[in-house]
C-alpha cells in the first residue's frame, strides 16, 4: 500500500485500497472503491467523488434498495479519520 502523508491533493484518482492517506486534504478527487483494507487518517475530503465497483457496489446496491442511502448516496460525509482492516 502506497503511504501518502501531509498533502494536499486536487483533482486525482485513487483506488482506495491501494492508498494510505495519513494529514492530507483531498479536493475534486475521484474515489474508487471496491470492498478491500483502505486507511485514511486525520484527511478531509472536499467536493470529492466516491466511485463503487464490485463487492462494494453490490453492498450500495442492497443499501439503496432498502432505503439506507439516498439517492444512492450515504447520507453524512466519510469520516475524517478513519482506518478498516
Amino acid at each position: 500500500m502506497t503511504v501518502i502523508e501531509n498533502q494536499e491533493i486536487s483533482h486525482k484518482s485513487f483506488i482506495l485500497e491501494e492508498v494510505s492517506f495519513i494529514n492530507c486534504k483531498l479536493t475534486n478527487c475521484h474515489l474508487f472503491y471496491s470492498g478491500g483494507e483502505f486507511e485514511w487518517i486525520n484527511t478531509t475530503f472536499v467536493d470529492c467523488s466516491f466511485h463503487f465497483r464490485g463487492a462494494a457496489k453490490n453492498t450500495q446496491a442492497l443499501f439503496q434498495l432498502f432505503g439506507m442511502l439516498k439517492d444512492g448516496k450515504p447520507s453524512t460525509p466519510p469520516p475524517m479519520s478513519q482506518k478498516i482492516q
